[in-house]
């Protein structure tokens, strides 16, 4: 059995549809059924699998869910914003050596973001 780069052709990497129904949520900018999901991803899924994907980030704590007749409507629970600090913060509390992590990372930034994050912890903003 030889090892495969990358996903099978066709098929999409390993939490790619979550992105991609999370980023469907977010354009929605109001709570949706499956459906509304279902027409926003790419791949034309299955709505059954749709449903399968609002259910386990529903489960993981990434969406809420209300009662709408005998289906749902789904809202992501943060903004994207606010989604990629929480994946950045969950891999700073298990990376190891926090003061390494973070060197690393402010070392390995454009010199715009270098600036930027500078100005984000004095208080100061770029609006």
């Amino acid at each position: 059995m030889s090892e495969q780069e990358g996903p099978t052709p066709g098929r999409r990497a390993p939490g790619e549809l979550e992105s991609e129904v999370l980023a469907a949520l977010w354009a929605a900018g109001e709570p949706v059924g499956a459906g509304v999901v279902r027409e926003q991803v790419g791949g034309d899924p299955a709505y059954t699998t749709v449903l399968t994907i609002l259910s386990r980030l529903h489960d993981k704590g990434l969406v809420t869910r209300k009662r709408a007749g005998r289906s749902y409507r789904y809202s992501p629970v943060r903004d994207e914003a606010g989604h990629a600090a929480a994946g950045m913060r969950n891999l700073l509390e298990h990376g190891g050596n926090r003061a390494a992590v973070l060197a690393r990372f402010v070392s390995e930034l454009p010199a715009e973001d270098e600036k930027l994050l500078e100005q984000l912890l004095r208080g100061q903003s770029e609006d």
